[in-house]
């Protein structure tokens, strides 16, 4: 039976108007550093979108949140966040920001596997 390991995890949320400062989820970043793990998972759903933010575009959020995810893989497509150690770059991404696209403050858990992980705080918070 494996270790369980430390992860921390943030909540991706869409703001559609962010004087309002009312939002709904749509994603979760994880990491977890004994394993070198930094994954993210995301959907907006178009229905939620149109009833709270029909101005927005669909196709422009999802691009915006696409380039989270290449930074999450560290490629060289992440650009230059996405060159960054792999804590640093969940610091980034999870970091406090003013924008339409939001991270929560990050929660901490054991797990034995990340990967799983992300997947059941992305049923339970964004599904």
């Amino acid at each position: 039976m494996q270790d369980k390991v430390t992860f921390e995890y943030a909540i991706i949320r869409l703001v559609p108007k962010v004087e309002r400062e009312e939002f709904f989820n749509v994603g979760v970043i994880l990491f977890s550093k004994r394993k070198k793990f930094l994954g993210i998972k995301y959907y907006i759903n178009p229905d939620k979108l149109k009833a709270l933010a029909p101005e927005l575009e669909l196709d422009f959020l999802n691009d915006y949140l696409n380039a989270w995810k290449l930074i999450c893989e560290g490629k060289a497509s992440g650009g230059k966040i996405g060159a960054f150690d792999v804590s640093d770059r969940f610091r980034w991404l999870a970091a406090c920001r003013s924008t339409i696209i939001q991270s929560s403050k990050t929660h901490p858990g054991l797990c034995d596997e990340p990967e799983k992980e992300l997947n059941d705080i992305f049923e339970k918070y964004v599904l």
